[in-house]
């Protein structure tokens, strides 16, 4: 047994079509694998996948070329910002 085996310590169930079965077979078939093998290995890269499209920003060249300029030449505080800033200063003591 691989080692990875070992740690497995949740159960999860699905019902699937007779035809889906099928192809799903295949393809675990196709790679070697066991078909549970193959839907948690399907499973965690499509949960992997969905994660990063939310947590990953993506910006153009120009966007980014634009981003690293604000962050290497910060433009001035606005006087909002100062008053925020005042307004901070006064209600936290340290």
């Amino acid at each position: 047994m691989k080692q990875q085996d070992h740690s497995r310590t949740a159960r999860i169930e699905a019902r699937i079509a007779p035809d889906a079965l099928a192809i799903v077979r295949r393809a675990a078939e196709i790679q070697g694998r066991s078909v549970s093998d193959f839907v948690v290995a399907a499973a965690q890269e499509a949960a992997q996948k969905t994660v990063a499209e939310v947590e990953i920003i993506q910006l153009s060249r120009e966007a980014q070329e634009q981003f690293i300029s604000l962050l290497l030449n910060p433009p001035p505080p606005s006087a909002a910002l100062m008053r925020a800033l005042d307004r901070h200063r006064s209600l936290i003591v340290e």
